[in-house]
Formats: structure tokens, sequence, C-alpha cells
């Protein structure tokens, strides 16, 4: 996979790229970053990637033409391959871990990271891209939602997780949270792990799973649940936990 990012900060990525799953999926020749400096494609001395707003209103707002060459840059060389374009934007559909197995298929990505105002709104349908926002508050820039889902994507590649189990069982695989984890040492400060993780039965310990993350799924958030088929074994469980009442 070749994830290319399109910024006007591209000193915002010293380092990122060196830690981690992206680290990792790096080193393996499972995935390549690029960095594209949006300001390196203007044609003016001053490299002017923004201008007043139509209309007038506050801010300013990122100009179509050097976005433009960049993305080109990047299309030229992925070749036959198209790139899948996220545009990292507030009005963008909320990113979510089914979105992120979806592009962990795709060979070419390409993100373009918004600033200021925004971006001029032709550059969408010119580039068929997708806006993506990762969550309901407001960042100075796209650069670190960019991160966010660079790394979400990275960890799902074949090869990158030791454990490709542990992927799988991560919170939001599944519309439900994880269950509490616990490791050594087994009493610490007062507070000992739940005596069923140590009773080596694993049917018990499967049941306690599944029912403390459903717990913990209902309690805060039970977005996730409501609305949707459970199996069997989930509705009792679920109706036990609400019968139980708030914690």
């Amino acid at each position: 996979m070749r994830f290319s990012i399109l910024t006007l900060n591209p000193g915002f990525f010293s380092g990122s790229l060196d830690e981690g799953m992206i680290r990792i999926a790096r080193e393996k020749g499972l995935l390549e970053v690029e960095i594209v400096p949006i300001r390196d494609f203007t044609s003016d001395r001053y490299g002017t990637t923004d201008d007043y707003p139509y209309g007038g209103g506050a801010g300013m707002v990122m100009k179509a033409e050097p976005i433009l060459r960049a993305y080109e840059s990047v299309r030229r060389r992925a070749g036959a391959d198209t790139p899948r374009v996220l545009v990292t934007s507030p009005q963008g559909r909320r990113f979510t871990q089914g979105w992120a197995q979806e592009l962990q298929g795709a060979s070419e990505i390409a993100v373009l990271c918004g600033r200021y105002k925004g971006i001029d709104e032709r550059v969408i349908p010119l580039l068929g891209a997708e806006e993506v926002s990762i969550g309901d508050y407001v960042l100075s820039g796209g650069e670190a939602a960019s991160i966010v889902i660079l790394d979400s994507v990275a960890r799902l590649i074949p090869g990158v997780l030791g454990d490709a189990e542990s992927a799988e069982a991560d919170s939001f695989s599944e519309p439900l949270l994880d269950a509490p984890v616990y490791t050594r040492p087994e009493e610490f400060r007062g507070l000992t792990v739940p005596e069923v993780l140590l009773s080596g039965n694993h049917e018990r310990i499967r049941l306690w799973r599944r029912r403390e993350a459903l717990r913990r799924t209902w309690h805060r958030r039970p977005d996730l649940i409501l609305g949707r088929s459970l199996s069997d074994e989930d509705r009792s469980l679920l109706d036990e936990i609400k019968e139980e009442g708030e914690p």
C-alpha cells in the first residue's frame, strides 16, 4: 500500500511516521508513505496556497490549482492504480473501524489535509474525493486526522501485527467496546484481577468477556447496540445487564 498525504505542513509528520504500527509496516515493506508539500506546486514566487472567500466572510480558503497539481504528481506515480482520495473535513462522514477495514484493501490512498476555512469546493468532485471527519471537534488542520487514519489502516495490513487476532478482537471491530483487560501482578494496590480470568475455564472466560463488553457498551455507547440484530446469547446477557441497572 502507498499512502500519500497532501499537506501545507509537511514538518508536522516528522517523527510520527517512525513510531508504532506505521514504523513496523514501513520497515516490513508493507506500507510506503509519501508526504506531498502542496506549496511546492504553487505558481507564484510567494508560494500562495490560499485566498479570500467569494462572498466575503472570515478566514481563508485553500486554492484549487496547487492542490490539483500536487494530486496529479501522485496520480502519475501511481500508474495504473487510481488512488482512493480522502479529504479531511468537519463536513465529512465520520471515520469508523469499518471504513478503516475497507481502506485496508486499497493499494493507493491519497489524503488531502484541509486547512484554514476550508478547501475550494470544486476540488472535491474534480478529485472524486470522499470527505472524512474523525470526530465532532475542531482541529487547526487535517494533518492530525491523516495520521489517525493512517495508523488505523496500517495495523490492519496483513503481516503488520504479530498476532492477527489482536486486531480482530479490538473495540469497534464489531459494534461493541472491548471487555476490560488485566495483566500481572494479580493484586495491585488492593485491587485484584477478576477470579474468572484466573480459573482456566475457557468457556466461563469467554462468557465473562462477552458480558463485560456488552455491559461497557450499553453504559457508555448504547448507540452502538440500539437497532442492531443481536444473537440469542447477547440478548439474554443484555437483559441481565439492564436488570442490574446503572453501575
